[in-house]
């Protein structure tokens, strides 16, 4: 069973310890087990004080050095303008050196930035610290815009309640697409939100630069099998290009035409776990035209083979 280990250093954010506690134990096996051992480790000497907002201690039989053994180690957020445990800096390195996967929600990037774990990465954390977070390691490459950022063996998420999509995200890759929309559904939370951490911003635009693009994103989803240009995307909208670009950042954290090619992505892999479609088929009906130029996006995106993935997840 994969081993997930949820690091708990004083004053952890109570919302973020729970979520990877409540989103890994909905996820199952073909044979109805759970798929994953989560644990919930604490300072052997002293147990974990929750945050401000949430007064009360967490304890655990499970202790920081159990999750050296484990698959996957999650930091849940701490005070960003506090250092670390020594200890649990250099456990975390440790887990690293041993190949488990390292996640951190939230301010937990601060922990993951003291182990020198984030150097030379494009990283995520809540945008209210994300100029700090980029400000006391240099080296880091900060993206406040979006909800996680997956850098195969380290990944981060975003303000809060992002971690649930990290978390989804993570489920995703080892279980498939059908298994995070199982585990979304019991959670009453989209798969995978579209947008990204920019809508939530402070931030307050003119009058005559505010627009919705809901309906057009709607529009857009309705249309991955079809060639569809800037121009196409800008027409529908009613803007320019130049202000299709401005409010597509402002409310989803990407460029139209990439929001575009991973909502295809992400359709292509609906319909390799539920149907029995060809790859040339699926590639016209995600807009991909031809099985290479499937491929070759699928693999960037997804790390592997439409057919590896097909074998992999197909239910």
């Amino acid at each position: 069973m994969h081993v997930v280990a949820v690091l708990a250093l004083d004053s952890v954010s109570a919302f973020d310890l729970a979520i990877p506690c409540q989103v890994f134990a909905l996820v199952t096996g073909s044979d109805g087990t759970p798929a994953y051992d989560v644990r919930v480790c604490v300072n052997r000497d002293t147990a974990a004080t929750a945050g401000p907002t949430a007064p009360f201690r967490v304890s655990s039989s499970y202790h920081w050095d159990d999750a050296l053994g484990a698959d996957t180690v999650i930091v849940p957020g701490i005070p960003a303008e506090r250092s670390p445990d020594p200890r649990a800096v250099r456990l975390l390195r440790e887990a690293a050196n041993n190949g488990a996967r390292i996640a951190s929600i939230c301010t937990g990037a601060f922990a993951l930035a003291h182990a020198g774990l984030l150097d030379g990465r494009r990283v995520t954390t809540h945008w209210r610290f994300a100029d700090a977070l980029a400000e006391q390691f240099p080296d880091i490459d900060v993206d406040p815009s979006v909800l996680y950022v997956d850098e195969g063996q380290v990944l981060t998420s975003a303000g809060i309640a992002a971690g649930l999509d990290l978390c989804l995200h993570m489920v995703r890759r080892d279980h498939g697409a059908a298994a995070a929309s199982n585990a979304a559904r019991v959670l009453v939370m989209p798969p995978q939100r579209t947008g990204g951490q920019a809508q939530f911003i402070e931030y307050r635009a003119p009058e005559t630069d505010s627009a919705d693009l809901g309906e057009t994103l709607q529009w857009m989803r309705g249309k991955l099998g079809e060639p569809l240009s800037l121009a196409d995307i800008a027409s529908h909208a009613m803007m320019s290009r130049r202000s299709l670009a401005r409010h597509f950042r402002a409310q989803t954290g990407t460029t139209p035409l990439r929001w575009l090619l991973a909502q295809r992505v992400e359709r292509a892999r609906e319909l390799l776990e539920t149907t029995e479609l060809p790859l040339t088929r699926i590639a016209e009906a995600t807009g991909f035209g031809a099985v290479e130029t499937l491929r070759h996006h699928f693999v960037r995106h997804v790390g592997t083979t439409p057919s590896a993935y097909r074998g992999a997840f197909r239910r």
